[in-house]
């Protein structure tokens, strides 16, 4: 009994018509009709009943109707898991995060995925949150991490949310900026020279409206970086900051004070389009980033970083 007899079993089932079965086959109706003899031969019955032109499965026909429809199904499944097991040896994902992640949490979770899939290449876009919805929606990536909330003119995504952070005022450690403060007000930052990224980033859009929102148009001594160079003219002592506090890691040259009252937090997502479904490579790679954030202590997050992601990826 061989896979291509039981697949023109079914298709001669399903039409009761051996030559529309051969069509869609895409077989000479002669050969169907002679695998379909080799097979009746083979289990020893007759299969169908063909009085008249008029076909009909037999009682042995309808006795291997259901067990030919498993197999057929099983082999399928089978094929199309093996295939993907082959396939993640081999393509890619191409991730869009933002600088923040990639200076923080992102740098072990894709060396633990490249550890289990040393095949797969990983294409990292570093950018703000707003240019990585637009690369998404271009299908320019497979997955972005992107900050919620979208605007309304976004194109249809999928979104999980995974990470709640707080944003922290940052000043040059060692120097004398409130060096005894546990916490600053927006408003506190009023008149103080304040280093802002490029437009685009999240962040300087949160600090700008919150800023307003308190009355005072914030004092830019420089602007237009991006997340290395806004931390390092920080440090250099040209003004304080406002930024995740997941940079912080590894900067002794910096010193954060949390925001209170009101604070400024943002909901951290993992997205992909929702006209598109990710490759079997994207969806390994959002199951191993769930199960990495899972698996992160309070001591690996710090005071100011939440995981909010779903216990199952």
């Amino acid at each position: 009994m061989q896979f291509q007899q039981l697949a023109y079993f079914l298709a001669v089932a399903e039409t009761r018509h051996f030559t529309r079965a051969a069509e869609l086959s895409r077989v000479a109706q002669p050969s169907l009709s002679k695998q379909i003899r080799n097979l009746e031969e083979e289990l020893g019955a007759s299969l169908f009943s063909r009085a008249r032109g008029n076909i009909t499965l037999t009682p042995a026909g309808e006795a291997l109707l259901p067990l030919a429809q498993r197999i057929i199904t099983d082999m399928e499944t089978a094929r199309r898991e093996v295939q993907e097991l082959a396939g993640m040896r081999r393509g890619r994902v191409r991730l869009g995060a933002t600088p923040s992640l990639c200076a923080g949490l992102l740098a072990d979770a894709l060396a633990g995925f490249h550890d289990r899939f040393p095949g797969i290449e990983l294409q990292v876009e570093e950018s703000g949150s707003r240019d990585l919805i637009r690369a998404l929606g271009k299908g320019e990536l497979d997955l972005a991490l992107i900050i919620l909330p979208l605007q309304s003119s976004d194109p249809a995504f999928v979104t999980t949310p995974i990470l709640r952070e707080n944003l922290v005022v940052v000043g040059a450690a060692g120097s004398a900026w409130d060096a005894d403060r546990t916490s600053l007000r927006i408003t506190d930052l009023r008149g103080r020279p304040l280093v802002m990224f490029r437009r685009g980033y999240d962040v300087r859009e949160a600090t700008l409206h919150a800023c307003r929102a308190a009355g005072f148009e914030p004092h830019l001594a420089v602007e237009g970086g991006e997340m290395d160079a806004v931390l390092r003219f920080v440090e250099a002592g040209l003004g304080l900051a406002v930024v995740p506090s997941m940079v912080l890691k590894n900067r002794p040259g910096l010193r954060g004070v949390p925001l209170a009252g009101p604070r400024l937090l943002r909901t951290i997502a993992l997205a992909h389009r929702k006209d598109v479904d990710p490759s079997h490579t994207a969806n390994a790679f959002r199951r191993h980033l769930m199960a990495y954030l899972s698996h992160l202590t309070r001591a690996d997050l710090g005071e100011d970083l939440e995981v909010i992601a779903p216990l199952s990826g």
